[in-house]
């Protein structure tokens, strides 16, 4: 998820103060997001910033062989 929003951003070309405005975070969010501190970050944070970037988010679950 996160390698997904990150790869966005730089697509956009968007700094982290304009990153964060279009996510709804703040630039320090942002800043912890691109160096990866991911332990900072809960699976719905990132989900949310997804959807704000228009990206669509697909599971699929399988039994363990």
């Amino acid at each position: 998820m996160s390698i997904a929003i990150e790869r966005h951003i730089k697509q956009q070309g968007w700094t982290q103060k304009e990153a964060a405005t279009h996510l709804g975070v703040t630039q320090p969010r942002i800043s912890n997001l691109m160096r990866g501190r991911l332990d900072l970050f809960s699976l719905d944070s990132l989900a949310a910033m997804l959807a704000l970037a228009g990206i669509q988010i697909e599971l699929n679950f399988k039994d363990a062989a």
